[in-house]
Protein backbone atom coordinates (compact mmCIF):
# COMPACT_ATOMS: atom_id res chain seq x y z
CA UNK A 1 0.00 0.00 0.00
CA UNK A 2 2.84 2.35 0.81
CA UNK A 3 4.77 1.77 -2.41
CA UNK A 4 5.64 4.84 -4.45
CA UNK A 5 4.70 2.91 -7.65
CA UNK A 6 0.99 2.93 -6.79
CA UNK A 7 -1.23 4.85 -9.20
CA UNK A 8 -3.66 7.53 -8.04
CA UNK A 9 -6.72 5.21 -8.05
CA UNK A 10 -4.78 2.66 -6.01
CA UNK A 11 -3.66 5.37 -3.60
CA UNK A 12 -7.24 6.58 -3.15
CA UNK A 13 -8.42 3.04 -2.51
CA UNK A 14 -5.62 2.51 0.00
CA UNK A 15 -6.54 5.79 1.68
CA UNK A 16 -10.17 4.73 2.01
CA UNK A 17 -9.13 1.37 3.47
CA UNK A 18 -6.84 3.09 5.98
CA UNK A 19 -9.54 5.56 6.97
CA UNK A 20 -12.17 2.85 7.37
CA UNK A 21 -9.92 0.55 9.39
CA UNK A 22 -8.66 3.46 11.49
CA UNK A 23 -12.24 4.52 12.20
CA UNK A 24 -13.18 0.99 13.32
CA UNK A 25 -10.15 0.90 15.62
CA UNK A 26 -11.00 4.37 16.95
CA UNK A 27 -14.59 3.36 17.71
CA UNK A 28 -13.38 0.32 19.68
CA UNK A 29 -10.88 2.45 21.59
CA UNK A 30 -13.42 5.20 22.25
CA UNK A 31 -15.98 2.87 23.79
CA UNK A 32 -13.32 1.13 25.89
CA UNK A 33 -11.89 4.47 27.10
CA UNK A 34 -15.34 5.77 28.01
CA UNK A 35 -16.05 2.68 30.11
CA UNK A 36 -12.61 2.85 31.71
CA UNK A 37 -12.84 6.55 32.57
CA UNK A 38 -16.34 6.11 33.98
CA UNK A 39 -15.20 3.28 36.24
CA UNK A 40 -12.07 5.19 37.21
CA UNK A 41 -14.04 8.28 38.20
CA UNK A 42 -16.35 6.25 40.43
CA UNK A 43 -13.43 4.35 41.99
CA UNK A 44 -11.66 7.63 42.78
CA UNK A 45 -14.80 9.14 44.32
CA UNK A 46 -15.39 6.06 46.44
CA UNK A 47 -11.81 6.04 47.74
CA UNK A 48 -11.99 9.75 48.54
CA UNK A 49 -15.21 9.19 50.49
CA UNK A 50 -13.91 6.07 52.25
CA UNK A 51 -10.23 6.62 53.01
CA UNK A 52 -10.10 3.35 54.96
CA UNK A 53 -10.02 1.53 51.59
CA UNK A 54 -6.33 2.41 51.33
CA UNK A 55 -5.61 0.00 54.18
CA UNK A 56 -6.64 -2.85 51.87
CA UNK A 57 -4.07 -1.99 49.16
CA UNK A 58 -1.70 -4.85 50.12
CA UNK A 59 -4.58 -7.34 49.99
CA UNK A 60 -5.69 -5.92 46.64
CA UNK A 61 -2.12 -6.30 45.40
CA UNK A 62 -2.04 -9.92 46.50
CA UNK A 63 -5.32 -10.63 44.67
CA UNK A 64 -4.45 -8.73 41.48
CA UNK A 65 -1.02 -10.35 41.41
CA UNK A 66 -2.49 -13.84 41.79
CA UNK A 67 -4.98 -13.28 38.96
CA UNK A 68 -2.29 -11.85 36.64
CA UNK A 69 0.14 -14.65 37.46
CA UNK A 70 -2.49 -17.34 36.99
CA UNK A 71 -4.41 -16.07 33.97
CA UNK A 72 -2.50 -13.20 32.36
CA UNK A 73 1.27 -13.44 32.23
CA UNK A 74 1.20 -11.05 29.26
CA UNK A 75 -0.38 -8.35 31.45
CA UNK A 76 2.87 -8.07 33.42
CA UNK A 77 4.74 -6.84 30.33
CA UNK A 78 2.41 -3.88 29.93
CA UNK A 79 2.99 -1.51 27.02
CA UNK A 80 6.28 -3.22 26.17
CA UNK A 81 4.24 -6.20 24.92
CA UNK A 82 2.48 -3.91 22.45
CA UNK A 83 5.75 -2.38 21.25
CA UNK A 84 7.39 -5.79 20.83
CA UNK A 85 4.41 -7.07 18.86
CA UNK A 86 4.62 -4.09 16.51
CA UNK A 87 8.39 -4.62 16.19
CA UNK A 88 8.37 -8.30 15.38
CA UNK A 89 4.86 -9.14 14.13
CA UNK A 90 4.53 -11.36 17.17
CA UNK A 91 1.63 -13.62 18.16
CA UNK A 92 -1.84 -12.22 18.73
CA UNK A 93 -2.18 -10.05 21.81
CA UNK A 94 -4.58 -11.94 24.10
CA UNK A 95 -8.06 -10.43 24.13
CA UNK A 96 -8.31 -11.16 27.85
CA UNK A 97 -5.61 -8.53 28.32
CA UNK A 98 -8.25 -5.82 27.83
CA UNK A 99 -10.63 -6.64 30.71
CA UNK A 100 -7.82 -7.75 33.01
CA UNK A 101 -5.76 -4.59 32.69
CA UNK A 102 -8.88 -2.39 32.80
CA UNK A 103 -10.25 -3.92 35.99
CA UNK A 104 -6.79 -4.24 37.53
CA UNK A 105 -6.15 -0.53 37.00
CA UNK A 106 -9.52 0.43 38.48
CA UNK A 107 -8.76 -1.69 41.56
CA UNK A 108 -5.31 -0.11 41.85
CA UNK A 109 -6.95 3.33 42.00
CA UNK A 110 -9.80 2.22 44.23
CA UNK A 111 -7.35 1.17 46.94
CA UNK A 112 -4.98 4.12 46.57
CA UNK A 113 -2.18 3.00 44.27
CA UNK A 114 -0.37 5.87 42.56
CA UNK A 115 -0.71 5.13 38.86
CA UNK A 116 -1.97 6.66 35.65
CA UNK A 117 -4.32 5.62 32.89
CA UNK A 118 -2.50 5.84 29.55
CA UNK A 119 -0.89 2.42 29.92
CA UNK A 120 -4.31 0.86 30.35
CA UNK A 121 -5.83 2.77 27.44
CA UNK A 122 -2.92 1.85 25.15
CA UNK A 123 -3.01 -1.83 26.12
CA UNK A 124 -6.79 -2.12 25.86
CA UNK A 125 -6.80 -0.31 22.53
CA UNK A 126 -4.06 -2.52 21.11
CA UNK A 127 -5.68 -5.70 22.41
CA UNK A 128 -9.04 -4.91 20.83
CA UNK A 129 -7.31 -3.78 17.63
CA UNK A 130 -5.32 -6.99 17.31
CA UNK A 131 -8.44 -9.09 17.89
CA UNK A 132 -10.08 -7.25 14.99
CA UNK A 133 -6.97 -7.45 12.79
CA UNK A 134 -6.60 -11.20 13.30
CA UNK A 135 -10.27 -11.92 12.56
CA UNK A 136 -10.09 -9.76 9.43
CA UNK A 137 -6.93 -11.69 8.36
CA UNK A 138 -5.03 -8.49 7.63
CA UNK A 139 -1.47 -8.76 6.26
CA UNK A 140 1.44 -8.27 8.66
CA UNK A 141 2.30 -4.73 7.55
CA UNK A 142 -1.26 -3.49 7.87
CA UNK A 143 -1.62 -5.26 11.21
CA UNK A 144 1.42 -3.41 12.60
CA UNK A 145 0.07 -0.11 11.31
CA UNK A 146 -3.28 -0.77 12.93
CA UNK A 147 -1.62 -1.64 16.24
CA UNK A 148 0.08 1.77 16.16
CA UNK A 149 -3.37 3.22 15.39
CA UNK A 150 -4.77 1.34 18.41
CA UNK A 151 -2.13 2.97 20.59
CA UNK A 152 -3.08 6.35 19.12
CA UNK A 153 -6.80 5.75 19.59
CA UNK A 154 -6.37 4.66 23.19
CA UNK A 155 -4.11 7.56 24.13
CA UNK A 156 -6.08 10.24 22.29
CA UNK A 157 -9.47 9.14 23.63
CA UNK A 158 -8.44 8.72 27.25
CA UNK A 159 -6.96 12.24 27.46
CA UNK A 160 -9.17 14.05 24.96
CA UNK A 161 -6.14 15.02 22.86
CA UNK A 162 -6.58 13.43 19.41
CA UNK A 163 -3.67 15.15 17.66
CA UNK A 164 -1.24 14.23 20.41
CA UNK A 165 -2.67 10.72 20.45
CA UNK A 166 -1.99 10.26 16.74
CA UNK A 167 1.62 11.40 17.03
CA UNK A 168 2.15 9.41 20.24
CA UNK A 169 1.20 6.24 18.40
CA UNK A 170 3.85 7.01 15.77
CA UNK A 171 6.60 8.12 18.17
CA UNK A 172 6.20 5.38 20.76
CA UNK A 173 7.39 2.35 18.80
CA UNK A 174 11.12 3.06 18.35
CA UNK A 175 13.28 5.57 20.17
CA UNK A 176 14.29 8.40 17.84
CA UNK A 177 12.08 7.33 14.92
CA UNK A 178 8.54 8.12 13.77
CA UNK A 179 6.45 5.43 12.07
CA UNK A 180 4.96 7.56 9.30
CA UNK A 181 3.56 4.47 7.59
CA UNK A 182 0.79 4.38 10.18
CA UNK A 183 0.03 8.11 9.96
CA UNK A 184 -3.39 7.94 8.27
CA UNK A 185 -4.95 5.14 10.38
CA UNK A 186 -3.45 6.67 13.55
CA UNK A 187 -5.06 10.04 12.85
CA UNK A 188 -8.38 8.41 11.99
CA UNK A 189 -8.33 6.20 15.10
CA UNK A 190 -7.40 9.04 17.43
CA UNK A 191 -10.00 11.46 16.07
CA UNK A 192 -12.80 8.88 16.02
CA UNK A 193 -11.81 7.50 19.43
CA UNK A 194 -11.92 10.94 21.00
CA UNK A 195 -15.27 11.75 19.36
CA UNK A 196 -16.82 8.47 20.53
CA UNK A 197 -15.59 8.93 24.11
CA UNK A 198 -16.97 12.47 24.27
CA UNK A 199 -20.27 11.39 22.68
CA UNK A 200 -20.72 8.88 25.52
CA UNK A 201 -20.72 11.73 28.04
CA UNK A 202 -17.13 11.67 29.26
CA UNK A 203 -15.78 15.05 30.37
CA UNK A 204 -12.01 15.50 30.41
CA UNK A 205 -10.06 17.60 32.90
CA UNK A 206 -10.02 21.30 32.01
CA UNK A 207 -6.51 22.74 32.44
CA UNK A 208 -5.70 26.45 32.84
CA UNK A 209 -4.90 28.29 29.63
CA UNK A 210 -1.37 29.68 29.49
CA UNK A 211 -0.85 33.39 28.83
CA UNK A 212 1.52 34.44 26.01
CA UNK A 213 5.14 35.17 26.90
CA UNK A 214 7.66 36.30 24.25
CA UNK A 215 10.83 34.24 23.97
CA UNK A 216 13.94 36.26 24.83
CA UNK A 217 17.63 35.29 25.11
CA UNK A 218 17.37 35.41 28.91
CA UNK A 219 14.25 33.25 28.92
CA UNK A 220 15.91 30.79 26.54
CA UNK A 221 18.83 30.44 28.95
CA UNK A 222 16.36 29.79 31.76
CA UNK A 223 14.66 27.11 29.66
CA UNK A 224 17.98 25.31 29.18
CA UNK A 225 18.45 25.13 32.96
CA UNK A 226 14.79 24.16 33.34
CA UNK A 227 15.18 21.33 30.80
CA UNK A 228 18.29 20.00 32.55
CA UNK A 229 16.40 19.78 35.84
CA UNK A 230 13.42 18.10 34.16
CA UNK A 231 15.74 15.58 32.50
CA UNK A 232 17.21 14.70 35.91
CA UNK A 233 13.74 14.18 37.35
CA UNK A 234 12.66 12.00 34.40
CA UNK A 235 15.86 9.95 34.55
CA UNK A 236 15.44 9.44 38.31
CA UNK A 237 11.90 8.19 37.79
CA UNK A 238 12.90 5.80 34.98
CA UNK A 239 15.87 4.36 36.86
CA UNK A 240 13.97 3.93 40.13
CA UNK A 241 11.02 2.14 38.49
CA UNK A 242 13.30 -0.22 36.55
CA UNK A 243 15.46 -0.85 39.63
CA UNK A 244 12.43 -1.74 41.71
CA UNK A 245 11.10 -4.05 38.99
CA UNK A 246 14.46 -5.84 38.60
CA UNK A 247 14.92 -6.43 42.31
CA UNK A 248 11.27 -7.23 42.85
CA UNK A 249 11.50 -10.16 40.44
CA UNK A 250 13.04 -12.18 43.27
CA UNK A 251 9.51 -12.46 44.67
CA UNK A 252 6.48 -13.98 43.02
CA UNK A 253 4.16 -11.34 41.62
CA UNK A 254 1.43 -11.58 44.31
CA UNK A 255 3.98 -11.23 47.10
CA UNK A 256 5.77 -8.41 45.30
CA UNK A 257 2.53 -6.47 44.85
CA UNK A 258 1.50 -7.08 48.45
CA UNK A 259 4.90 -5.79 49.63
CA UNK A 260 4.57 -2.76 47.36
CA UNK A 261 1.11 -2.11 48.77
CA UNK A 262 2.50 -2.24 52.30
CA UNK A 263 5.22 0.26 51.39
CA UNK A 264 2.73 2.66 49.80
CA UNK A 265 0.54 2.30 52.89
CA UNK A 266 3.50 3.10 55.16
CA UNK A 267 4.46 6.17 53.09
CA UNK A 268 0.83 7.34 53.12
CA UNK A 269 0.73 7.23 56.89
CA UNK A 270 4.15 8.89 57.12
CA UNK A 271 3.34 11.91 54.92
CA UNK A 272 -0.19 12.25 56.33
CA UNK A 273 -1.85 13.31 53.07
CA UNK A 274 -3.87 11.70 50.26
CA UNK A 275 -2.25 13.98 47.67
CA UNK A 276 0.02 11.29 46.24
CA UNK A 277 -2.62 8.57 45.89
CA UNK A 278 -4.37 7.77 42.61
CA UNK A 279 -4.06 10.08 39.62
CA UNK A 280 -3.37 13.23 41.62
CA UNK A 281 -5.21 15.60 39.28
CA UNK A 282 -6.01 18.17 42.03
CA UNK A 283 -2.27 18.37 42.73
CA UNK A 284 -1.56 18.99 39.05
CA UNK A 285 -4.07 21.84 38.82
CA UNK A 286 -2.82 23.39 42.06
CA UNK A 287 0.73 23.61 40.65
CA UNK A 288 -0.45 26.11 38.02
CA UNK A 289 -1.33 28.80 40.54
CA UNK A 290 -0.03 28.17 44.07
CA UNK A 291 3.16 30.12 44.89
CA UNK A 292 3.41 28.17 48.16
CA UNK A 293 3.15 24.74 46.60
CA UNK A 294 5.20 22.22 48.65
CA UNK A 295 8.73 22.06 47.28
CA UNK A 296 8.95 18.31 47.88
CA UNK A 297 5.68 17.48 46.09
CA UNK A 298 7.36 16.25 42.91
CA UNK A 299 9.58 13.89 44.93
CA UNK A 300 6.62 12.59 46.92
CA UNK A 301 4.61 11.70 43.83
CA UNK A 302 7.71 10.23 42.19
CA UNK A 303 8.29 7.84 45.12
CA UNK A 304 4.64 6.80 45.45
CA UNK A 305 4.34 6.11 41.72
CA UNK A 306 7.69 4.33 41.39
CA UNK A 307 6.81 1.97 44.24
CA UNK A 308 3.29 1.34 42.88
CA UNK A 309 4.40 0.58 39.33
CA UNK A 310 7.67 -1.07 40.35
CA UNK A 311 5.70 -3.53 42.48
CA UNK A 312 3.60 -4.50 39.47
CA UNK A 313 0.33 -2.66 40.03
CA UNK A 314 -1.52 -1.89 36.81
CA UNK A 315 -1.92 1.56 35.33
CA UNK A 316 0.13 4.06 33.41
CA UNK A 317 2.77 6.69 33.91
CA UNK A 318 1.40 9.77 32.13
CA UNK A 319 -0.79 11.41 34.77
CA UNK A 320 1.65 10.75 37.65
CA UNK A 321 4.44 12.16 35.48
CA UNK A 322 2.19 15.15 34.75
CA UNK A 323 1.94 15.66 38.52
CA UNK A 324 5.70 15.25 38.96
CA UNK A 325 6.44 17.59 36.06
CA UNK A 326 3.90 20.24 37.05
CA UNK A 327 5.15 20.22 40.66
CA UNK A 328 8.78 20.42 39.52
CA UNK A 329 7.79 23.17 37.06
CA UNK A 330 6.14 25.14 39.85
CA UNK A 331 9.34 24.93 41.90
CA UNK A 332 11.59 25.81 38.96
CA UNK A 333 9.28 28.63 37.86
CA UNK A 334 9.56 30.28 41.26
CA UNK A 335 13.34 29.84 41.29
CA UNK A 336 13.88 31.14 37.74
CA UNK A 337 11.20 33.84 37.65
CA UNK A 338 8.98 32.15 35.04
CA UNK A 339 5.18 32.55 35.34
CA UNK A 340 3.76 29.63 37.29
CA UNK A 341 1.10 28.55 34.80
CA UNK A 342 3.68 28.40 32.00
CA UNK A 343 6.35 26.71 34.10
CA UNK A 344 3.91 24.10 35.43
CA UNK A 345 2.49 23.43 31.96
CA UNK A 346 5.88 23.08 30.30
CA UNK A 347 7.18 20.93 33.14
CA UNK A 348 4.09 18.73 32.96
CA UNK A 349 4.55 18.00 29.26
CA UNK A 350 8.35 17.88 29.14
CA UNK A 351 8.72 15.37 31.98
CA UNK A 352 6.65 12.75 30.20
CA UNK A 353 8.20 13.68 26.85
CA UNK A 354 11.64 12.92 28.30
CA UNK A 355 10.54 9.74 30.08
CA UNK A 356 8.72 8.28 27.04
CA UNK A 357 10.89 9.77 24.25
CA UNK A 358 7.86 11.47 22.71
CA UNK A 359 8.70 15.21 22.50
CA UNK A 360 6.52 15.95 19.47
CA UNK A 361 3.42 14.25 20.87
CA UNK A 362 3.73 15.99 24.24
CA UNK A 363 4.33 19.37 22.65
CA UNK A 364 1.09 18.90 20.72
CA UNK A 365 -0.62 17.69 23.88
CA UNK A 366 0.42 20.86 25.71
CA UNK A 367 -1.12 22.94 22.93
CA UNK A 368 -4.36 20.92 23.03
CA UNK A 369 -4.63 21.12 26.82
CA UNK A 370 -3.13 24.53 27.61
CA UNK A 371 -3.39 26.57 24.42
CA UNK A 372 -1.05 27.70 21.66
CA UNK A 373 0.69 30.16 23.99
CA UNK A 374 2.79 27.25 25.27
CA UNK A 375 4.69 27.53 21.98
CA UNK A 376 7.61 27.70 21.40
CA UNK A 377 8.50 27.12 25.07
CA UNK A 378 7.19 23.57 25.40
CA UNK A 379 8.87 22.45 22.17
CA UNK A 380 12.25 23.78 23.28
CA UNK A 381 12.12 22.26 26.76
CA UNK A 382 10.63 18.93 25.63
CA UNK A 383 13.28 18.50 22.93
CA UNK A 384 16.13 19.45 25.26
CA UNK A 385 14.88 17.28 28.13
CA UNK A 386 14.38 14.34 25.73
CA UNK A 387 17.95 14.71 24.46
CA UNK A 388 19.46 15.17 27.93
CA UNK A 389 17.68 12.10 29.32
CA UNK A 390 19.64 9.93 26.89
CA UNK A 391 19.02 6.30 26.02
CA UNK A 392 16.41 5.74 28.72
CA UNK A 393 12.71 5.01 28.59
CA UNK A 394 9.87 3.99 30.85
CA UNK A 395 9.05 1.50 28.07
CA UNK A 396 11.97 -0.94 27.97
CA UNK A 397 10.98 -2.37 24.56
CA UNK A 398 11.29 1.09 23.02
CA UNK A 399 15.07 0.91 23.30
CA UNK A 400 15.48 -2.01 20.88
CA UNK A 401 15.20 -1.92 17.12
CA UNK A 402 12.54 -3.92 15.29
CA UNK A 403 13.43 -6.78 13.01
CA UNK A 404 13.93 -5.82 9.40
Amino acid sequence: MASGALTLPHRLRALLVWLLLGAVVGALCGVASALFLWLLEHATRLRSARRELVWALPVAGLLIGWVCERFGAAVQRGSSLIIDTIHDDGPEIPLRLAPMVLLGTVLTHLFGGSAGREGTAVQVGASLTDFFAQRARLPATLRRQLLAAGVAGGFGSVFGTPLAGAVFGLELVVLGRIEYGALVPAIAASLVGDAVTRSLGILHTAYPQVHPLPLSPLLLAKWVLFAAAIALVAAAFIELVHWLKRHGERLRLPLRMAAGGLLVLAMWRLVGTDDYLGLGIPGILRAFSDPRYPQSAFAGKLLFTAVTLGAGFLGGEVTPLFFIGAAAGNLLGRALGIPLELAAGVGMAATFAAAANTPLALSLMAVELLGASTLPHVVIVSALAYWMTGQRSIYAAQLRRPKA
